[in-house]
């Protein structure tokens, strides 16, 4: 009998150091990213404890969901899956009748205690229900199919770009479209879908908002307006370019601190540390970007089934986009859409969504195959 409970508890003391719930490589590039966050925006605020303070108790939120959620197997998440996109799907619609307006956009939801993005919900549950639908299915998937995960996917963006936001539908629409490219779709399919991306862009220009379509010619020719629409792209490559090798250093940053560069703390919190940090530590955070995403791409690799394989690259690929997007829109070579840089901008909505979602990762890899 004690020699039972001896091999039982051996057991499970081999298995908590062979498989624990959390990934610590990835656990670890989240804390030093998370970290490189509140030292950027202590001094992109200008020394505000306060807003450091909040940014942190968003991480701590956070963190405590992923921790909760890596306690979740995958299969629980599967079955959650429909309810939880038809939640999401139904608070976008009631924030169309009750949503807070700001700035000329209605995408708040007022709790009273606190205001959230329903879109947020989105950026998660919508790689869920791709992966949700796709999983019963013979893969690589049919036209039926993709034309099915089309219509999930257009819905709730469609909701997103109305309030408008352009650019969290843009997120939205990859995180579904990279769970149904990794369900193993034919290149001809995905050249056929691109070609007709790309053929329905003229049409999708006349449904752009003006101050929209002046960000994508702003994006052409910058100084045209350099006082006007201009401005955002032009401050934020000078704060790039003259931080040099080596950077002005932590709080030296000129284009934030004497107010040249607008959302400083928010969408162009990159170009303030490229400016105090410079190339090296440019490229210092584009590694632990990079080290982020690839261990989650394993971790989706060693997935146990189709569900959580395509979720897992599904989210991998999704926070690559949000970097590429936030890079090439600080670098001046994307257009400006408001898209944060991942863990780094001030913004508890998404920094919550965002280690949610890594939870998920999580959940995935304390889950994943065992190798004999």
């Amino acid at each position: 009998m004690i020699d039972t409970l001896q091999t039982r508890l051996q057991r499970l003391l081999r298995r908590i150091v062979t498989r624990p719930r959390l990934d610590l490589p990835l656990l670890g590039g989240l804390f030093l990213l998370g970290l490189a966050g509140l030292v950027t925006l202590y001094s992109a605020g200008g020394g505000n404890f306060s807003l450091v303070g909040n940014q942190a108790a968003r991480f701590v939120m956070g963190t405590v969901l992923m921790l909760l959620l890596s306690r979740i197997p995958p299969s629980v998440l599967r079955g959650w899956t429909p309810w939880l996109y038809a939640a999401s799907v139904a608070l976008l619609l009631a924030l169309t009748v009750m949503g807070e307006v700001r700035s000329g956009a209605r995408r708040w939801l007022d709790l009273g205690v606190m205001s959230f993005q329903p879109s947020e919900l989105l950026k998660l549950t919508m790689p869920m229900m791709v992966a949700w639908y796709l999983h019963p299915r013979q893969l690589p998937p049919s036209w039926k199919d993709i034309v099915a995960v089309g219509a999930l996917i257009a819905v709730p963006a469609g909701l997103i770009a109305r309030q408008p936001d352009l650019g969290t539908a843009v997120l939205v629409i990859a995180a579904g479209a990279f769970a149904l490219f990794l369900s193993g779709m034919r290149w001809w399919k995905i050249g056929a879908l691109l070609g007709a991306v790309a053929a329905l862009v003229p049409v999708g220009w006349h449904f752009l908002h003006q101050y929209q379509r002046d960000r994508v010619m702003t994006l052409l020719d910058p100084e045209s307006d350099p006082l006007g629409n201009g401005w955002h792209i032009i401050q934020s490559q000078i704060a790039v370019g003259s931080g040099g090798v080596f950077g002005k250093g932590w709080q030296h940053g000129t284009q934030s601190r004497l107010d040249f560069l607008p959302e400083h703390t928010t969408d162009f919190i990159f170009a303030v540390f490229s400016e105090e940090f410079g190339l090296v530590g440019v490229i210092a955070i584009v590694a632990l970007y990079a080290f982020i995403i690839g261990r989650s791409l394993w971790i989706a690799m060693e997935a146990r089934d189709t569900y959580s394989r395509l979720l897992a690259g599904a989210i991998a690929m999704s926070f690559f986009v949000y970097v590429f997007v936030n890079g090439g829109m600080v670098a001046g070579m994307l257009p400006v859409v408001g898209v944060p840089m991942p863990l780094v901008s001030y913004g508890g909505t998404s920094a919550v969504s965002l280690l949610t979602g890594f939870g998920v990762l999580m959940s995935i890899h304390a889950n994943r195959k065992v190798h004999d």
